[in-house]
């Protein structure tokens, strides 16, 4: 329990820390929260339209109908919750589909290196030259393995990139998680303290 020595003592302290006073201060300290987007208060403005979330928070709220103004900052929450989950999925779609597109020219390359190999020598095999030739290219073990059959094959390419991904930074992914698991815990609490208070 704090005395009233320590709260006479922490009220005192809380004046001396009043945040930042120059016009150049306040604009940086409005910026606190923006990190890297996933932290970020809802909307980072130079990259999502403040419009399309307002229309998606006026959705949110209409689903709810708040009553009371605890409700209506609940709804709010669930709303900016739900933004930034879209966000996180957005994310990793993104970074999958980064790493899709490098693989996919990564291909393109090996293939018409095979071709131009083929045609100036017909006495080796296809397959030993393809092998031969992804080996002095020191491209990766795991593309190694993609051949013809796995072209078309969207699941193991998506593996594929996932674990490039992972090799690259396995931090990133581990933190997108967490941050996802997150807002996940943080929704399902919201949620149920606004059934909660609709019971009453």
């Amino acid at each position: 329990m704090t005395s009233l020595r320590q709260l006479v003592s922490n009220r005192r302290n809380s004046l001396k820390s009043t945040g930042p006073r120059t016009e150049n201060g306040k604009l940086q300290s409005r910026r606190n929260a923006i990190k890297h987007g996933l932290t970020a208060e809802t909307v980072i403005e130079s990259l999502e339209n403040p419009e399309e979330y307002r229309a998606f928070e006026a959705v949110i709220i209409s689903e709810y109908l708040p009553q009371t103004p605890v409700e209506q900052e609940l709804v709010h929450r669930v709303a900016s919750l739900f933004w930034r989950l879209r966000r996180a999925t957005s994310i990793e779609t993104g970074l999958l589909k980064m790493q899709g597109e490098i693989l996919l020219t990564f291909r393109s390359c090996r293939h018409k290196t095979v071709q131009a190999h083929e045609r100036e020598d017909t006495g080796t095999s296809v397959a030993l030259r393809q092998d031969a030739l992804v080996h002095a290219q020191g491209a990766q073990k795991l593309d190694a393995e993609i051949g013809p059959a796995y072209a078309a094959n969207p699941s193991r390419d998506i593996a594929v990139s996932f674990l490039r991904l992972a090799n690259l930074d396995n931090e990133l992914i581990d933190r997108l998680s967490r941050y996802e698991s997150g807002l996940w815990r943080q929704l399902v609490q919201t949620l149920f303290a606004l059934q909660t208070l609709k019971r009453r």
